[in-house]
């Protein structure tokens, strides 16, 4: 998003004003004929300014848009588009085998033996074959009205025309209809219209292509691993169809083989068992299928719990919806959970287990491993790239499909259904516990915050993985509210400059308020009464904007911290966040520059030659939430300076003296004795 400022509103609306001393009213303006341009209007915003794009090309000008950017993720969004087209045919019981190979000059082909794309002409776009329309359309397809498909993963329409605009090459083979036929389409368009080639008892459709590296940059390629896993997966999603894997040795640089195949009876069950076979589980693969005649859809799913949990995480769960992934999950997660959580308290109340009640959702899935996949007619999808599903029918579906199958899977193994509802239980009490104990600190502390509306605290109780940003005044501490993690990220806005307690008296210090409201926010005492175990989270990250009233704040906050509970730093505790100053961006490339020497270097790096747009951040408050988030506090893409103490802290004690202490005699022979580092810094 660019930081230009906003257009003025007599530039996007030109401009009528009558002179204040006109007492009559203003002539009417003719309306401009057909034959007669408009006048110009001020601004320059007139229809001239309005721009058509045309077929193809709005994927183009915003493939963000569609596949969600323009990185090595969204480059393989169009294998899974296309992927996704055979599959349906599979899903549909027109294919059974399906065919991928990357070939050594990195085009991607994808073959499948159902019925093939039709080759007569449409009837709405005379001249224009329907394999035309679907490949240089948006919105066109076979599965809009449910007749072709009853169920599929591209309802957006814009699959595979999408991966012809972002192709520099792209070759479509059909058989159907007794003949093999041929087209070539180049960025969106057709190089000749379709061909017959020869007689053909084949059938099916086949996609090779390969990304455009105006879109996805010089050097972009496929990834045979990820290709590879995103193959296999489509394999355990549908498990009557078999897929076939090639590629050349040239492209592989890794494990990965050059030919393999995937077909898996028992779907997402063996997917399951293989992927936690070397885990110790609680209980065996609970796993099945149904399927509704008519409107509802069809279900499938395996879950297993284990009480040391899956590698890095407690637990997972992986979800889909007509073999298209749903990584943000939705309602038929939510069904899957609602279903679990009523029949394992009903097995509680049947047995005479009172803990059946405090039971939630959230406890039964949090140490198990689930992998769900629904198929449904028109499925509805937050965002374009179908990352969450919303379609309210699949939660019923969902539930209604695995109530009975859980219900008689627990009482048919109650050794197993009892072990499993013991750790479960226990886990709930667990948390109830360490609940009401972090609610006693927590209500302890900000009952007696003077402010309370000032800290936006997180809502985990527990303060391992929180964090607490101090930002610099209430323009930042906005900005930053919106873009943190509400779970873990709690934000305190200071007003400008705290107290310098290096330099003040303690009696001071004590009655600051700010550094008060701070402490009480911290949930510690300051001095002798510090301990680490009241800390109420476990990252300390002082946010300020990147100049100098934001060093001197730091300054201040750091001292504070130095003097008054230094074995905060001495545990690691204590962060700086590091705010970019520039953003440069040209195209799709954007980067972030910390500093002038940062943006130089990004500048000769990374746009040699070209002039690429630059705007300075005023501060945090000037940052769009969005990009607050990316550069500064998402931890996936931050960078953050832990704050760290020398092994001799008298270096240290002196620094912090020297610097800001009440003695400004030695701040000035300081700055003398170090001004020539200064010059060098500004090039004097």
């Amino acid at each position: 998003m660019s930081n230009s400022p906003p257009t003025p509103l007599s530039s996007l609306f030109g401009s009528d004003d009558v002179a204040s001393n006109d007492v009559s009213a203003p002539a009417p303006k003719p309306a401009p004929s057909a034959a007669t341009p408009a006048p110009a209007q001020p601004g320059g915003y007139g229809a001239a300014s309005i721009e058509v794009l045309e077929g193809l090309e709005p994927v183009r000008k915003r493939p963000g848009m569609y596949i969600g950017g323009t990185d090595e993720k969204a480059m393989h969004h169009l294998f899974a588009e296309v992927l996704d087209n055979a599959m349906d045919e599979a899903v549909a019981g027109h294919a059974k085998a399906i065919w991928v190979e990357l070939d050594a000059d990195g085009f991607l082909s994808v073959r499948d033996d159902g019925r093939g794309i039709p080759v007569d002409p449409h009837p709405k776009y005379p001249g224009k074959s329907a394999l035309e329309v679907v490949l240089t359309v948006l919105h066109s397809g076979g599965k809009f009205s449910g007749k072709a498909y009853e169920t599929s993963g591209g309802l957006h329409g814009v699959g595979v025309s999408v991966v012809n605009a972002l192709s520099d090459h792209l070759d479509v083979t059909i058989w159907r209809d007794g003949f093999e036929w041929h087209q070539s389409f180049s960025r969106g368009h057709a190089q000749k219209s379709i061909e017959q080639i020869s007689p053909s008892k084949k059938r099916g459709s086949r996609l090779r292509f390969h990304p455009d590296a105006e879109i996805f940059g010089v050097g972009a390629h496929f990834r045979p691993a990820r290709l590879y896993r995103m193959a296999k997966a489509k394999a355990y999603l549908f498990r009557g169809v078999q897929i076939h894997w090639k590629c050349a040795a040239s492209q592989i640089t890794d494990q990965t083989p050059t030919e393999d195949k995937f077909y898996f009876p028992n779907g997402l069950a063996d997917y399951l068992a293989e992927r936690v076979q070397d885990t110790e589980t609680l209980s065996d693969i609970f796993s099945g299928r149904v399927e509704r005649k008519g409107e509802a859809g069809a279900v499938e799913w395996a879950v297993v719990w284990s009480g040391a949990g899956f590698g890095e995480n407690d637990g997972f769960t992986q979800s889909y919806c007509n073999t298209i992934p749903t990584p943000d999950g939705g309602t038929h997660e939510a069904g899957l959970r609602a279903a679990l959580t009523r029949s394992l308290k009903s097995y509680a109340e049947m047995t005479g287990d009172k803990r059946g009640g405090i039971i939630t959702a959230e406890d039964v899935v949090a140490h198990a491993g689930v992998v769900i996949s629904v198929f449904i007619r028109n499925p509805e999808f937050q965002g374009q790239t179908k990352d969450r599903l919303s379609s309210s029918e699949a939660q019923k579906l969902v539930e209604n499909a695995l109530r009975d199958p859980f219900d008689h899977w627990l009482t048919s193994s109650p050794k197993q259904a009892d072990r499993l509802l013991q750790f479960i239980a226990e886990r709930a009490e667990d948390r109830l516990k360490r609940r009401k104990d972090k609610e006693v600190q927590r209500a302890s502390a900000t009952r007696k915050l003077r402010l309370p509306g000032k800290l936006a605290d997180c809502s985990r109780q527990d303060a391992k993985g929180t964090e607490l940003f101090i930002v610099e005044g209430d323009s930042a501490g906005g900005s930053a509210k919106q873009a943190r993690n509400r779970t873990t990220q709690a934000i305190l806005p200071l007003r400008g400059k705290i107290l310098n307690v290096a330099s003040a008296t303690g009696d001071k210090a004590r009655s600051n308020q700010e550094l008060s409201d701070l402490g009480l926010a911290l949930g510690v005492q300051p001095g002798a009464k510090f301990k680490d175990d009241d800390l109420r989270y476990e990252r300390i990250v002082i946010m300020t904007d990147a100049d100098v009233d934001g060093a001197h704040i730091a300054s201040l906050l750091i001292t504070y911290f130095y003097r008054t509970m230094p074995s905060l730093i001495r545990q690691g505790s204590l962060y700086l966040a590091m705010p970019p100053l520039y953003r440069i961006s040209q195209a799709t490339k954007i980067f972030y520059a910390r500093d002038d020497a940062h943006r130089l270097e990004i500048l000769e790096k990374e746009f040699k030659g070209k002039k690429p747009e630059i705007s300075r951040f005023k501060g945090l408050g000037e940052m769009m939430p969005a990009q607050l988030k990316e550069t500064t506090m998402d931890p996936k893409t931050r960078t953050l300076a832990r704050v760290t103490l020398p092994e001799n802290e008298t270096e240290i004690e002196d620094l912090v003296e020297t610097l800001m202490g009440r003695k400004p005699e030695l701040r000035f022979r300081f700055i003398q004795e170090n001004a020539e580092f200064a010059a060098e810094d500004l090039d004097v």
